[in-house]
């Protein structure tokens, strides 16, 4: 059987699954449509919490970033895992004994204000809509080579299934379709990790295999690929090179825009009880564990991998030939996703050599976002794993987005038109208005998917920039300060929110189009803060205008004082109030 084949049973199989359960669970209530009947098991919400938290920028993205930014780039891991700790420690059992549908809900009623919940709501939606750009990127990325049609069209069949079942299924269809999606990505994800492990250091750990030896030199693995990329002019793996400021703020972005992403607190509002937040919340961490520690090995192994196939004699010896590239059944994955336009590769000089390395006369380009996929391919392992890896592939992305949907949704039905704009609205009219907002959201997703700001895990890196400079301080100080009111709670998202978007238009263009940027991440405006590592600074903007502007105007009413002081109690949170 041929591979493109064996690729469509294996999605297909998949996909089917998905539909199926997401007409199962079909929601039919707003109860169950926003928070699955509060009825999920810890266990399960872990796993679902997993599957959304793991998007196209852990899976497909994250380890190509790695690979080619080496030390520079391990911020990733950091501030990924180290955020999700923040959220499920300050924030998660709080929220969900609040007992509220989302997020701007909580602000809306903690600020004592439907100005403070409209701003939230905001917030929200940009923070949300860059976000699923990253997560439709990478589902162009995996539809163009697997179904081997271009990027364009890869990312509109993407976005078509997205919307199927986000729109049919709502948070209970979504919630038990990311469970099945987790058990396909982090399959997909390990297996190839262990091939490739045994066979560049014959340790069947990934990271292990990492500290352990190359089985072609008897050196440390990466000390074999410092040396590669050394002979090629590139930087040393493990050196760093940007700066420790920016290195700290980009770690600290991701930390605390991982505590106010609003689709991953929401899952915290599927359970029960307080005391099940918490428990899921440790399974969860567990879920992304796995895959977290295996991808800084499939990162370095996936480089080693890519210069041995273009050096298949050693980087000191003659590069790969252009009738190798065009002939060879073992370079057939170069040849096909250059027909992605993702990979490109031209003998500038004639000389019939493809030469790889690091000066302008480099005859190789590869899309960071093409290595995790590729990466059984490049190691030539079996048809099946390739194929299971486009299966994940997709179940990240579409996972991530489907949750996406569904925070953008509520908030646009729940929060701005049931609460504020037509309050009277029947519960099948709020339905329906969820479902519109789905479809306009992913609609403006895919138009700028198209032409994205960045690879998949950058753009990513962009959007918690925006929801740790606007909602995780709302969120902290909403819960920790019973100083901080309506106006200075609205002055801080406001400020927060703008400035960073500001910062990121300048260098990434103005509502990301192409080649309006003043200013770009290699020469950025402020000292050497790149667009990416800004969120950390326009939380700290949001919070001191937050303080400024709280103390200078008056005490919030003694009831909201109150209610602070009864959301920090542990004990003694009843069941969750539903509408």
């Amino acid at each position: 059987m041929d591979q493109f084949t064996l690729n469509l049973i294996v999605v297909g199989a998949t996909f089917a699954l998905y539909i199926g359960i997401a007409i199962w669970a079909r929601a039919g209530s707003t109860s169950e449509f926003y928070a699955a009947g509060r009825g999920v098991h810890p266990v399960l919400n872990g796993m679902a919490t997993g599957a959304d938290w793991m998007s196209a920028a852990s899976f497909i993205s994250m380890a190509g970033i790695i690979s080619f930014g080496g030390y520079d780039t391990s911020a990733y891991l950091m501030g990924w895992t180290g955020g999700y700790v923040l959220l499920a420690m300050l924030l998660a059992p709080y929220l969900r004994k609040f007992g509220k549908f989302t997020v701007p809900e909580f602000i809306g009623d903690r600020f004592y204000s439907q100005t403070a919940r409209t701003v939230a709501v905001i917030c929200l939606i940009v923070a949300s809509i860059t976000y699923v750009i990253g997560q439709m990127t990478g589902v162009g990325v995996a539809f163009s080579r697997f179904l081997e049609v271009d990027k364009t069209t890869g990312l509109l069949i993407g976005a078509a299934i997205v919307f199927f079942y986000a729109v049919i299924g709502g948070m209970k269809g979504i919630t038990y379709t990311q469970v099945a999606q987790y058990v396909v990505l982090i399959i997909a994800y390990t297996i190839p990790a262990i091939f490739i492990s045994l066979q560049l250091t014959g340790n069947p750990l990934p990271p292990l295999g990492l500290f352990s030896d190359h089985v072609g030199t008897g050196e440390p693995i990466l000390t074999t690929l410092n040396g590669m990329l050394q002979d090629l002019g590139f930087s040393e793996y493990t050196k760093q090179s940007d700066t420790t400021l920016n290195m700290f703020l980009f770690t600290v972005s991701l930390m605390i825009g991982t505590a106010g992403l609003p689709h991953v607190i929401v899952r915290f509002f599927t359970v029960p009880k307080v005391s099940d937040a918490r428990s899921s919340a440790g399974w969860a961490l567990v879920f992304i564990a796995l895959l977290y520690l295996t991808a800084p090995a499939v990162a370095a192994m996936a480089r080693v991998n890519l210069i041995d196939t273009f050096y298949p004699n050693g980087t000191q010896a003659e590069a790969v030939s252009l009738e190798a590239i065009q002939n060879d059944e073992a370079l057939d994955w170069v040849r096909n996703w250059e027909t992605t336009g993702l990979l490109a590769f031209d003998d500038k000089n004639g000389d019939g050599l493809i030469e790889y390395n690091a000066s302008a006369e480099n005859e190789l380009t590869v899309n960071r976002d093409i290595i995790t996929l590729a990466n059984p391919e490049i190691a030539r392992l079996p048809s099946w794993v390739i194929a299971l890896v486009a299966a994940g592939g997709l179940a990240a992305a579409l996972s991530t987005a489907a949750g996406l949907l569904m925070a953008i949704a509520s908030a646009v039905s729940h929060d701005l038109i049931k609460s504020q704009l037509n309050p009277s609205i029947s519960e099948k009219g709020e339905l329906m208005a969820a479902r519109i907002a789905m479809a306009v959201a992913i609609a403006v997703a895919t138009y700028l998917g198209m032409n994205p700001p960045g690879f998949a895990a950058q753009t990513v890196a962009l959007a918690f920039g925006l929801a740790a400079a606007s909602i995780f301080p709302a969120l902290m100080m909403g819960i920790f300060s019973k100083r901080i009111n309506n106006k200075g709670a609205v002055a801080g998202m406001v400020a927060g929110l703008v400035v960073t978007i500001v910062y990121i238009f300048l260098h990434k263009g103005w509502f990301f189009i192409t080649g309006t940027n003043s200013f770009t991440d290699a020469d950025p405006l402020l000292l050497s803060i790149k667009s990416t590592s800004f969120g950390a600074v326009g939380a700290l903007i949001n919070f001191a205008v937050a303080f400024v502007v709280s103390n200078a105007t008056d005490e919030p009413p003694a009831e909201i004082q109150d209610l602070v002081e009864s959301i920090r109690i542990p004990r003694g949170a009843g069941a969750a109030v539903d509408h």
